[in-house]
């Protein structure tokens, strides 16, 4: 049975995000709308769903400028890391999401994306039973959300192998038409 390891994290996160918002389990704050996800931002996200959805690759490998990630963290990708790594903490995710803090003609450093905001993410995973925290402070996954996460994975492991057998069933079809 395939796993979110097996998986691209772009498709597992895109897949999960949309799980979430079917669902309706999770409720969005109402201060998702005019949150920047880190000080070093200068806007906030342009997507309205980006509490939810982040497509593309991990935010530190794809910049536009003025050098920012194009997308925040999100719901689905914290969930997916919080997953393969069995134990991580509010400060561990800020960094991972952080960015580069540009600082005018001075040197640009790494900066921190907000712990706030990383922390309500886990705190609604927590609500919903995908996440629950470690006598160490940090937060894993639960066996219920081990369960959902592993059962998306397999939806889109099959999805994107029916996908495939149309695609050979339409090239197939094509050849017999030019030997006629």
């Amino acid at each position: 049975m395939p796993g979110v390891r097996d998986i691209s994290a772009d498709a597992f996160i895109t897949a999960y995000a949309s799980h979430l918002k079917r669902s309706g389990k999770l409720e969005v704050p109402t201060w998702v709308d005019l949150v920047k996800t880190g000080a070093f931002k200068e806007l906030a996200p342009y997507d309205p769903d980006w509490y939810y959805v982040r497509a593309g690759n991990h935010p530190k490998h794809v910049e536009i400028y003025p050098a920012q990630p194009l997308h925040p963290p999100s719901i689905a990708a914290i969930a997916r890391h919080i997953y393969l790594r069995k134990d991580v903490g509010i400060g561990k995710l800020a960094k991972l999401h952080g960015g580069r803090n540009r600082r005018g003609n001075r040197p640009s450093h790494h900066a921190d994306a907000s712990a706030s905001v990383q922390r309500k993410v886990c705190q609604a995973l927590e609500k919903i039973g995908v996440l629950e925290q470690t006598d160490n402070g940090g937060r894993r996954i639960s066996q219920d959300g081990q369960r959902d996460l592993d059962r998306i994975a397999t939806a889109v492991v099959e999805a994107a192998e029916e996908e495939e057998d149309d695609d050979d069933e339409d090239e197939g079809e094509g050849e017999e038409e030019e030997d006629a």
